[in-house]
């Protein structure tokens, strides 16, 4: 599309009842990013109330018309996508505007590749816009959804503002209150009464009165002054502070060896087929009786917000031979059913072909709308598990999509350490899940096995034969973006935030074409490397196996300040590292480029001013800090395996250096003034 044109959505696809927008950029630095909004407008132009703003702050309607997805990795950079189920769109509502808008002062002139896509309910994209002239810009306007004759069309728009979101939502008529800083969200002790709600960062039960009131509806007009006015939504991001930590209550146990009950007990788990039916009919069961979970892990699927029932071991007829899937989700909403099929895998087992090719005929058949496969592995762009064939003639599509159950466990821990369910009972459930998950006789470890190639190719490097080209170098290129990917479910879980891999490269390039350029530097190089970038925090993290020298290496580059002078940057750099290892790497970075001066941080304690170049004309532009650790050498995710050196080097590297990082640098005292009262 251009901009200014439109297009009607049931002209391009008939299963458009719901469709997913999703929003691009790309930025050089690695860093850049943005956060999506949508309006709802009314026939004047403007929001019916407040509650008609969805953004980071209120990220779900209701009534299911509109949800907030959240960040997906693409080719290079991100996608932001936005679930909208068009069926469910209340009557008043003529327009949907869909924006993006940036924070601190930054502007999408920085940025490249912006766009769009649009995508019906079968994941078929039907729609793509680009933006090429955001400038100076701090919110954009990507396009709209609105109502023709009964029909929805989406016009693409492409309008910019300067004043970012607060000022794109004021223009159509949202009473925004910014004048202050962003509530805090309050945490007691547990309180053992009644009316508590599970929320925020460690999941503890807090009093209802401690969390702030969900904004209801102010039509315009209404009074926005007086202790009883209805609170306004601020564009300010929530801050959240931690709980205080109950006092763990002494076990009632005779022993150790006294384990405590479970709802979903792994003790009795014998088989691939019991680990495999077990761990389908807990999740299911958990979804349906958990909306948030459930909504959570299908919307992405296109599934409505409705009533959700899940089945396991259904008998569906296919030709002499009935097939049994191994899970069904159906939702219904307003009369309307949407249907998919789950076929699971647990362990090591591999998804095949024939049995998914099969559910996907049935689904064809019946009027489903999606086939779900669900196992250990991850899921690459471009490369598909599973080839399937689909019959152009039949006009219903089945969409098929993947699941990993790193992916499952990553959403309920966020659910219940971060932000929190609406019900003790669904916090306790989604906690259990957890620990079944997590188990190590579950089998539903998320990806575990570098694959065959691995031992083949580690040799090939160590004795100089690997040659460019080998497809065995692409099969490891391929596993280690499948294991950096579960690296930032398992990071963004224990943070609460998204966890990124960092995409290099030009967009609309083959995203294989890509992994092969990686397996030809594997081969010449001998190393694997990979960035990940946390959702808020500036720079990122940089991942590297040098397969040659069996050593990982885990870094972040630090930017020198703007203002004072480079002794001073180092010995602040040594004082907020005070805690970190003693055998963090420290380099100094000259002119963007790495050679400059380097130490530990132990040698480097006593005299910061070794950092500093011997050149004087020499311009320092940041610092670069390493960890360094030894490479597991088998292929699985045993304790000397590569999946678990990698893993645990990253987790070491952020809990011991970045949270060092993210701290606000402690004032020192002033002359005259004790440390005590400081």
């Amino acid at each position: 599309m251009v901009k200014g044109s439109n297009a009607t959505l049931s002209a391009l696809s008939e299963n458009v009842g719901s469709v997913i927008i999703s929003l691009r950029w790309a930025s050089p630095s690695g860093e850049g990013d943005a956060d999506v909004s949508v309006l709802l407008l009314g026939p004047d132009g403007k929001v019916r109330s407040d509650a008609d703003f969805y953004f980071y702050n209120n990220p779900v309607a209701p009534d299911g018309s509109v949800q907030l997805l959240g960040k997906v990795p693409a080719e290079r950079g991100d996608e932001d996508r936005i679930g909208f189920d068009l069926t469910a769109v209340p009557e008043g509502v003529d327009r949907m505007v869909v924006a993006a808008s940036r924070y601190g002062g930054a502007c999408f002139g920085e940025l490249e590749d912006l766009g769009v896509t649009l995508s019906d309910a079968a994941g078929e994209g039907i729609l793509r816009f680009a933006i090429d002239d955001a400038q100076s810009v701090s919110a954009v306007i990507f396009g709209e959804l609105y109502r023709r004759a009964g029909t929805w069309k989406f016009r693409a728009v492409g309008q910019g503002y300067a004043d970012g979101l607060a000022g794109l939502a004021r223009d159509f008529g949202v009473d925004i209150d910014d004048d202050a800083a962003a509530e805090p969200v309050l945490h007691d002790d547990p309180a053992e009464e009644e009316g508590v709600t599970v929320r925020a960062v460690t999941g503890e039960p807090v009093p209802e009165q401690a969390l702030p009131a969900v904004p209801s509806p102010r039509r315009s007009g209404e009074a926005g002054q007086g202790p009883g006015r209805t609170p306004r939504p601020r564009t300010a991001k929530r801050k959240v502070t931690l709980p205080k930590v109950a006092k763990a209550k002494k076990s009632l146990a005779e022993n150790e060896s006294w384990r405590e009950s479970r709802l979903f007990p792994v003790s009795a788990l014998r088989s691939d087929r019991d680990r495999e039916t077990r761990a389908t009919s807990v999740l299911l069961s958990v979804m349906a009786q958990v909306p948030e979970f459930g909504r959570r892990l299908m919307a992405p699927f296109g599934a409505p917000a409705g009533r959700m029932e899940t089945f396991v071991e259904v008998s569906l007829p296919h030709g002499d031979t009935p097939r049994r899937p191994d899970g069904v989700v159906r939702v219904e909403r307003a009369g309307k059913l949407w249907t998919a099929l789950v076929e699971t895998k647990t362990n090591g087992n591999t998804l095949k072909s024939d049995q998914v090719q099969a559910y996907m005929d049935i689904a064809g058949r019946r009027g489903y709308e999606a086939v779900i496969t669900l196992s250990n592995d991850v899921a690459l762009e471009g490369s598909p598990l599973v080839d399937v064939k689909t019959d152009g003639r039949r006009k219903h599509k089945v969409a098929l999509w993947h699941l990993s159950w790193a992916e499952v466990a990553y959403q309920a821990q966020v659910l219940i350490c971060h932000e929190g369910v609406g019900n003790a009972a669904h916090a306790w459930l989604l906690q259990e899940l957890l620990h079944y998950l997590q188990h190590e006789n579950s089998g539903c470890h998320g990806f575990q096995n570098m694959g065959p190639a691995w031992v083949p190719v580690r040799n090939g490097i160590e004795d100089e034969t690997l040659s460019q080209g080998d497809p065995r170098a692409l099969e490891v290129a391929e596993s280690w973006e499948r294991l950096i990917r579960q690296v930032c479910l398992g990071l963004g879980g224990e943070l609460g935030r998204k966890v990124l891999p960092v995409q290099r490269g030009k967009r609309g390039r083959d995203p294989r074409e890509l992994r092969q350029a990686r397996a030809d530097r594997l081969c010449v190089e001998g190393r694997l490397q990979a960035e990940l970038r946390i959702d808020g925090t500036s720079g990122v993290l940089s991942v590297g196996a040098d397969l040659r020298t069996g050593r990982l290496r885990v870094s972040t580059d630090i930017p020198a300040p703007a203002q004072g002078y480079p002794l001073a940057w180092a010995k602040r750099l040594v004082r907020r590292l005070a805690e970190a290892p003693a055998d963090l790497h420290i380099e100094t970075l000259v002119d963007g480029e790495t050679g400059g001066p380097r130490g530990t941080l132990e040698r480097l304690r006593p005299e910061p001013a070794d950092l500093l170049p011997k050149a004087d004309d020499a311009r320092i532009t940041g610092f670069r800090l390493s960890l360094f650790k030894s490479m597991g050498s088998g292929r699985g995710n045993a304790e000397t395996g590569f999946i678990r050196s990698v893993d645990e080097a990253v987790q070491r590297f952020h809990g011991n250096v970045v949270v060092l990082l993210d701290r606000p640098p402690a004032r020192r005292p002033a002359v005259g003034e004790s440390a005590t009262s400081a």
